[in-house]
């Protein structure tokens, strides 16, 4: 590893490798993920200090030329980061200075390694939320066109996970799929409020150079800069804390699909199973084919809500930048990279839906159109409360689990599920979505 950190402005030894392991910590594994990032932060700064006359034409040539080399050798895994480097902004001075000479100590004029973490990380974020924005739209996409397709399945509709009233299974899927519509317009949201550019912040001061901010948030896509420098630092974690909120969002659809496939495929129920390419067996039981996709699945949700907690408790500190803040990179990038890899697995996942049609008629019994039969008496007689304890003294339906179904015509029921409607806000939050950065 190199003696000479960029932050090394004394003539003592540097520190020994345990302290300098300890304060590396994991960024080396962590800055993997970040360093295509990093270095179009970096060609994003050297193309506004050319704007500026710090670099002249033929340096800023020379300068952009070695940092597209590197991310193409990056790229094609010729150039290696590993612990020779502190972290991927070592490794990117490192080589500007071995191909270019003096002209690569040129580039960090006018920043830090505060702007410059912050750059990287907020255009990874804005990639894989952007990313997960597109994922979204295609489950809640798959999830709208199986719902259409079941949507006279009947089936036994749940409270307390125990029998309630019938419904269909287009009717349930349809839920998942407008939940999904209505967080992806969150995602969106949470994408504009990231979207803005903390580069020329340097450590939270700002520098002694007419840094053209506006001109380099533009060439990075940014819509807007991040002004104020001690906001800039204090959005570290922020941010990140923001991006994963709106992450668990999406996790409680999935978990709370993921259980209902769970109990839903249980011999008990019976209402479904999975296909087998996406079952299991025991190592033990022949007779085993177990969900153990739907429950790592659904398990994923701890870890999106462990790391909510590590950036909530990391949080808790004065303004400006503290060393604190780099524990801020595995948890944003842990939960996006484990949700991105859901997202890919659900459309499948659906597909592989098998239902009994048979079995969930048969668990539709009589009692569950006793609700049926107390509205059907309350349209003759004024008072609801009366039909209610008729109905529920008598135990008694005349209303079939078909007419029951056909009779909930009111928006959002099975005569009347609304999928137009929700294609529709689909389609208009789709259109408000960007492309994913390369």
């Amino acid at each position: 590893m190199p003696s000479d950190y960029l932050w090394n402005n004394s003539n003592t030894d540097a520190p020994s490798a345990q302290l300098m392991a300890f304060l590396a910590g994991t960024d080396i594994e962590w800055d993997q993920h970040l360093m295509a990032y990093d270095i179009e932060g970096t060609l994003a700064h050297v193309f506004g200090l050319h704007h500026i006359g710090i670099l002249d034409d033929a340096e800023y040539e020379a300068m952009s030329a070695a940092l597209k080399q590197l991310h193409h050798n990056w790229k094609i895994g010729e150039f290696k980061l590993d612990q020779r480097y502190e972290d991927s902004h070592s490794a990117i001075e490192a080589y500007l200075q071995e191909q270019l000479g003096s002209l690569g100590q040129k580039v960090h004029t006018g920043r830090s390694r505060n702007d410059q973490v912050l750059t990287a990380l907020r255009l990874y974020m804005r990639a894989q939320l952007q990313q997960i924005q597109q994922l979204s739209a295609t489950v809640a996409e798959h999830s709208l066109d199986l719902a259409a397709t079941e949507i006279k399945t009947a089936m036994p509709g749940h409270t307390h996970l125990q029998k309630a009233m019938p419904t269909t299974v287009g009717i349930w899927l349809a839920g998942f799929a407008e939940a999904m519509v209505d967080d992806l317009g969150l995602l969106n949201y949470i994408e504009q409020h990231l979207n803005s550019s903390p580069l020329g912040s340097a450590a939270g001061f700002g520098v002694p150079l007419p840094l053209a901010r506006t001109e380099v948030a533009s060439y990075m896509d940014f819509e807007r800069v991040q002004v104020n420098p001690v906001y800039v630092q204090n959005s570290r974690g922020k941010f990140e804390l923001l991006l994963l909120q709106s992450l668990h969002q999406i996790m409680l659809n999935i978990q709370r699909l993921c259980w209902d496939i769970s109990v839903f495929s249980t011999q008990e129920f019976g209402y479904l199973r999975l296909a087998a390419d996406f079952s299991t067996g025991s190592s033990i039981m022949p007779n085993k084919s177990n969900p153990d996709v739907i429950e790592l699945m659904r398990g994923s949700m701890s870890i999106i809500t462990a790391d909510i907690t590590q950036l909530q408790s990391l949080l808790a500190l004065p303004s400006g930048y503290q060393r604190d803040l780099q524990l801020t990179k595995g948890p944003v990038i842990r939960s996006s990279r484990l949700l991105i890899q859901i997202l890919q697995l659900l459309p499948g996942v659906l597909s592989a839906l098998q239902f009994d049609r048979h079995r969930m008629q048969e668990a539709i019994t009589t009692e569950m159109m006793l609700t049926d039969a107390a509205i059907q008496a309350a349209q003759s007689q004024s008072n609801f409360r009366q039909a209610y304890q008729q109905a529920k003294e008598t135990g008694e339906s005349s209303v079939s689990w078909q007419q029951s179904l056909d009779n909930r015509v009111s928006l959002g029921g099975a005569a009347n599920p609304g999928l137009d409607l929700i294609r529709q806000r689909l389609a208009v939050t789709g259109s408000e979505m960007k492309k994913s950065i390369p």
